[in-house]
């Protein structure tokens, strides 16, 4: 794929990061093969076959030690031969639909936006949730850097951004093992992160942005008792998870239930006054057919 151009596909490169994604890799690739005129894959060393099947369908990969997600996103926009007008960030676990693709499409074609905003849906235990989330994931080169945190990353457009419909599907862990995993770490770097007096992803205003709201809301909240059980109730009755029955339940439960790991983690660490280090992962050595960056 790489800098290869087909008039027929969308003026779009998409980037994907990646460690250890062969489960999500072939699926995600067939998703946007044909569409998007370039692919590029921000590996970190991944320890599984995840580079050699996006060699093997003509991926243009780069290989980096990670950071930081806002760090790796970074790197990506600043340092890949980014030759399409249009950029968007994709997660392994994440699918577009016919629809999104479409309005995609038409949204840069029409020329009076500098960032797309998305609807991102969530499946859990292979159910589709009514939970959505409106999510900046497209944007013209050189209109965009990511807020550079350990984790929760996001884009910050230059310009006017406007939302689109469709669908941008997110099958969160193919497992609840995996979920689990996945989880731990995240908790650990939120609490690592608020022990260290990081910044949040934006400046946080009640009455400013979409993400700025979010990162207001996510102050305060760190402040109320117990907050986890609201936490599960914004899950179950704002979010809607309700609606989804037995498993909408215990995703709302589930997800309160990280809020309150993190929030004992951060208790951990000031109580004993020193942070506690995020597990180093199990990675592979540099690819031979990959590019390698510092």
């Amino acid at each position: 794929m790489g800098n290869v151009k087909t008039l027929d596909k969308c003026p779009i490169s998409v980037i994907l990061i990646s460690l250890n994604e062969e489960h999500n890799i072939d699926a995600v690739l067939d998703n946007i093969c044909g569409w998007a005129e370039a692919i590029f894959l921000v590996d970190s060393f991944s320890s599984d076959k995840t580079v050699d099947i996006a060699l093997a369908r003509g991926v243009s990969v780069v290989q980096r030690s990670f950071r930081g997600f806002g760090d790796q996103w970074n790197f990506a926009l600043q340092h890949l031969p980014l030759e399409t007008p249009w950029t968007m960030k994709l997660d392994p676990d994440e699918r577009l639909t016919e629809q999104l693709k479409m309005e995609i499409r038409r949204a840069i074609s029409a020329g009076d936006a500098d960032g797309l905003e998305v609807e991102r849906r969530l499946w859990f235990m292979g159910r589709r949730l009514p939970v959505r989330q409106r999510l900046v994931r497209v944007w013209r080169n050189g209109k965009c850097r990511f807020s550079d945190v350990l984790v929760n990353e996001h884009p910050l457009v230059e310009g006017r951004v406007v939302s689109v419909t469709g669908e941008l599907e997110h099958h969160d862990s193919p497992n609840l093992h995996h979920w689990f995993d996945k989880q731990n770490r995240y908790s650990t770097a939120e609490a690592l992160s608020a022990f260290q007096g990081a910044a949040l992803a934006e400046i946080p205003r009640l009455l400013g942005t979409g993400l700025q709201r979010r990162m207001w809301f996510k102050r305060v909240l760190r402040h109320f008792p117990m907050r986890w059980f609201l936490v599960l109730a914004y899950c179950l009755l704002v979010q809607g998870a309700w609606r989804a029955g037995r498993v909408g339940w215990i995703w709302a439960s589930l997800r309160a239930h990280v809020y309150r790991m993190r929030a004992l983690k951060l208790l951990e660490m000031r109580m004993k006054g020193q942070a506690m280090q995020l597990p180093a992962k199990a990675v592979g050595p540099p690819h031979p057919g990959a590019r390698q960056a510092d």
